[in-house]
């Protein structure tokens, strides 16, 4: 899916204006927070997560899953 953005200006910045669809297809609405991140071709990515957060829950899952047994006990 390619999505043409038009900027426009806003004040003394200049704002992208997004189309629904891709909104919707990002799970995003007005007043949410979209994260723009490098991406390793050289482009950017647009996404509606937080790239950072992600790889944090990553982390923590991993560290549940391998504690599984300890953390169960700790639990009760």
């Amino acid at each position: 899916m390619v999505v043409e953005l038009k900027l426009r200006a806003l004040g003394n910045s200049v704002g992208a204006v997004i189309p629904k669809e891709a909104l919707a297809r990002m799970n995003a609405r007005e007043g949410d927070t979209l994260y723009l991140t490098e991406a390793p071709d050289g482009g950017f990515r647009l996404t509606a997560t937080d790239p950072a957060f992600a790889e944090t829950m990553a982390v923590a899952e991993e560290g549940m899953r391998r504690y599984r047994n300890a953390l169960r006990e700790l639990a009760k």
